[in-house]
């Protein structure tokens, strides 16, 4: 069953339950009116007869009631144990109107039905003071036709009334539904004609308000068809970038193993070659592997306090000896701070930095690392004064196999574009972040920031 179906049978279902339920009571309510009508009539009239009547020696004395057209009255008298008729205003008529009610005690209504009349009667012992003892019955009756052809009559209207309303409002609810769920069989068919061309750039017209329930929907799937297509892009990139860094080192290695053939015998220089490559792909493979686990939040990190003064003046050390003296490498600002992580992977984060410093700062050039604390958070920084980064490549910096400038050539150990994007995956892990500033001609700054120990600050 459709939606639309479904919402027209409940909206039709509960009308239809409210319409019997108010019918009902509407039955119910003018049934009592009318018989409390026709009791209040037979009371009032039973009320005059019985102040105007006696008893005397020879029994019950009544006077000529006045009495209405549409109330009968008979009055028995009991002698001796039978009961026998003293009046009635139907003289055709010698039997009571409930024969099973002149036994009663009390004031009594009942309903029968005489020669196919219904009838309401109300029975009323006569009784003799001061020995209170039943000397007779006053039986009123008045007909109940008029109240059967009202209660008919209702039934008639509120079937038919009932049946209208519920009718008028399947088809109104199930034209309304059809207008409100249309935009869901746009999407729909947008949705398969996506699917079907395989084209992500396409996007939903927004047919409906943005504050609506349909128009949020259609919001909310642009956005995901938006985040769907860069994701599709980026690994359509990142597919395209590893096939390229792969067929350098596999097509260096096929020619060193032609040479090999054709010469018969394995030259040191092409078995070295050999050797590199096959330790360039090897490099490149365990750093994917690293941003995989860091990308799904499952790289294994150490929970250890680590003193990042001395941290930074390992890696210092370690600079010193990866720039050669060709770049001068001093350390700035340095303070003292302590943060909760994976030592080894903070280490692999300064010394990726450091290394790409090096590797873009000209000979006689500076690198500069310092520490420097700043409220709850430790801030490292690695400067160098080599050419600087173009703006509109900043935010790209971070991509996996991005490249500033990509006519340049790799140098023969240089990574494959991945040091940046482990670093950023590894402070995010850590809770911190890592920002970069940099003009072009003036040098960079990458700034690791991290929360201290005791502060539990969340990393942007």
């Amino acid at each position: 069953m459709s939606l639309r179906a479904r919402l027209t049978l409940w909206y039709t279902a509960v009308l239809a339950g409210v319409l019997l339920l108010f019918g009902a009571a509407v039955y119910v309510l003018l049934s009592y009116s009318l018989t409390a009508q026709i009791e209040e009539t037979l009371a009032v009239t039973a009320q005059d007869i019985l102040q105007a009547s006696r008893r005397g020696f020879q029994g019950i004395i009544l006077p000529t009631p006045d009495l209405t057209g549409s109330v009968y009255v008979q009055v028995w008298e009991l002698q001796d144990g039978d009961l026998s008729i003293l009046f009635s205003n139907l003289p055709a008529l010698r039997q009571p109107f409930d024969p099973e009610a002149l036994t009663v005690h009390v004031r009594t209504f009942t309903t029968v039905n005489l020669n196919n009349v219904p009838l309401r009667v109300l029975t009323v012992p006569l009784v003799a003071l001061p020995e209170n003892s039943v000397v007779g019955y006053l039986q009123l009756a008045a007909s109940m036709e008029t109240v059967e052809q009202a209660r008919q009559m209702l039934l008639l209207v509120l079937f038919g009334g009932t049946v209208l309303a519920v009718a008028s409002a399947a088809l109104v609810g199930w034209t309304t539904a059809r207008a409100a769920l249309r935009p869901l069989d746009e999407i729909t068919d947008t949705a398969l004609q996506i699917s079907r061309a395989d084209d992500l750039s396409q996007r939903l017209p927004l047919t409906s308000p943005p504050g609506d329930e349909v128009g949020r929907m259609i919001l909310a799937f642009n956005e995901t068809l938006e985040r769907m297509e860069g994701l599709f892009e980026s690994q359509r990139r990142f597919m395209q970038d590893v096939s390229h860094e792969l067929r350098t080192p596999l097509t260096a290695i096929r020619g060193h193993v032609d040479l090999i053939r054709r010469t018969g015998e394995a030259a040191p220089e092409s078995l070295e070659a050999i050797a590199s490559e096959v330790e360039r792909m090897t490099r490149m493979v365990r750093d994917l592997i690293v941003l995989a686990q860091a990308e799904t939040g499952n790289l294994p990190l150490a929970q250890e306090e680590v003193e990042l003064d001395t941290l930074l003046l390992e890696v210092y050390r370690q600079a010193r000896v990866l720039a050669q003296g060709r770049v001068q490498v001093r350390i700035g600002e340095e303070d003292q701070g302590r943060v909760i992580g994976d030592r080894d992977r903070l280490k692999q984060v300064l010394l990726n930095l450091v290394a790409n410093a090096l590797q873009h700062t000209p000979a006689g050039g500076q690198v500069t690392v310092g520490l420097k604390c700043v409220g709850d958070w430790a801030r490292l920084t690695v400067s160098d004064t080599g050419a600087g980064i173009p703006q509109e490549d900043l935010p790209h910096i971070f991509e996996r196999f991005y490249r500033v400038d990509r006519s340049r050539k790799r140098r023969e150990n240089g990574g494959a574009g991945l040091g940046l994007s482990i670093a950023y995956w590894i402070v995010k892990s850590h809770g911190g972040r890592i920002e970069v500033a940099s003009r072009v001609g003036q040098g960079t700054t990458f700034s690791v920031w991290l929360p201290c120990v005791g502060h539990g600050a969340e990393g942007s």
